[in-house]
């Protein structure tokens, strides 16, 4: 015969059967999404146009150094200020002399433009400018989803050595604003107007023309660890990541998980690249978010995660998150309204172009790789 304190502790001992489980969940009222999430098509379409805009400006520049290396002879075209976005370095320098003088660079402005925009999308969408419009990032995730294919999986880097490895673009990014930071305004203008400054671009570009044995070494390996682990390099040593990282820390968008309405499926948590917990928090702050919206696309319910300003305080899901939600096609528009709202107010402010005689690259661009840096 059993006591009703017996009963008690049976209860407390036997885990809770299948049954009772699914009474528990059907207590929420449960809402299935009524349309399948597009997120991840915007997110690609976004990511190919802008992948298409950056080889466009890389052939574009290529055709105006090849004119300079031949001679000038035959058609040209006009040298294009996009190219700048690959020199983060440069856009870091310039804007601290921005910062520091009040005055726009002459040499390179394009650059911390673009960095500018880069770091306004961050502030208001996270990370999102590494996973929707980062042609690097895209390389990255096409590698770690071609690996995923042809093996199955993906290797998972066990969480110590993980959270070991993720510091290093921070190591990386700490080195160069430490260099920036203790240069003068003077010495930071004389850098920049240097031959090494003045081509620094041309420079990025020979360095794949002519790689060395090193350098193609390097890439393979990196590749190689691309495809065997997700987002390797933005992962572990993208300084320029870690910068945009920081920013996103001050996004007030964030994913947030409504508890109410989540049935605890954990489908989000394996759809993150980033392997967040995304199920068991109520929003995602970490520096580690791109905002890429897998964990979003991955959830079957209404209104239970999103990326999403703070909810209102209702009693209904979906009074909680009306007009607070950035869905997909609000995420690309409001991508696009900033790099075409930087690009357009700088080139308005004719700050867009580095404005140099032709006389200069026609001696500097020939030479780039003779020209040795001045530090």
């Amino acid at each position: 015969m059993t006591t009703p304190t017996d009963e008690i502790e049976m209860m407390r001992a036997e885990p809770p059967t299948a049954g009772v489980v699914q009474t528990i969940r059907e207590k929420k009222k449960v809402v299935r999404r009524a349309a399948p999430d597009r997120s991840q098509q915007v997110r690609h379409i976004v990511q190919g146009v802008f992948v298409a805009l950056n080889a466009w400006i890389g052939l574009q520049f290529f055709v105006w150094v090849r004119w300079y290396e031949i001679g000038g002879q035959g058609a040209t075209v006009s040298r294009p200020p996009g190219v700048e976005g690959w020199l983060p370095i440069a856009g870091l320098m310039n804007l601290k002399y921005l910062l520091v003088t009040g005055n726009v660079p002459a040499i390179h402005p394009a650059a911390m433009f673009l960095l500018i925009g880069f770091l306004l999308m961050s502030l208001l969408l996270k990370k999102a400018f590494c996973s929707w419009l980062c042609p690097v990032g895209t390389l990255s995730e096409a590698l770690w989803r071609l690996g995923r294919k042809i093996f199955g999986r993906n290797l998972r880097v066990p969480r110590w050595l993980d959270l070991g490895l993720r510091g290093l673009k921070y190591v990386l990014l700490g080195f160069f604003v430490f260099v920036i930071a203790i240069m003068s305004a003077d010495a930071l203008a004389d850098f920049m107007g240097s031959p090494y400054g003045v081509v620094a671009d041309v420079k990025m570009l020979n360095f794949f023309r002519t790689m060395s044995a090193i350098g193609i070494i390097v890439l393979v390996v990196l590749a190689a660890l691309s495809v065997a682990i997700e987002n390797f390099w933005c992962r572990y040593l993208c300084p320029y990541g870690a910068l945009m990282g920081l920013a996103s820390l001050l996004s007030p968008m964030k994913i947030r998980r409504d508890s109410e309405a989540c049935i605890d499926c954990g489908k989000c948590a394996k759809a993150c690249p980033a392997h967040l917990k995304v199920d068991e928090l109520v929003q995602i702050r970490t520096v580690e978010c791109s905002a890429c919206m897998a964990c979003v696309a991955s959830c079957p319910v209404e209104n239970a995660l999103q990326l999403a300003l703070p909810p209102r305080k209702a009693l209904t899901a979906a009074e909680r998150w009306r007009r607070r939600v950035a869905g997909p096609r609000t995420v690309a528009a409001l991508l696009a309204f900033i790099f075409i709202g930087v690009v357009f107010y700088a080139r308005a402010t004719g700050h867009w172009r580095t404005n140099l005689p032709q006389a200069v690259y026609a001696h500097l661009v020939p030479h780039a790789n003779e020209v040795e840096h001045p530090m």
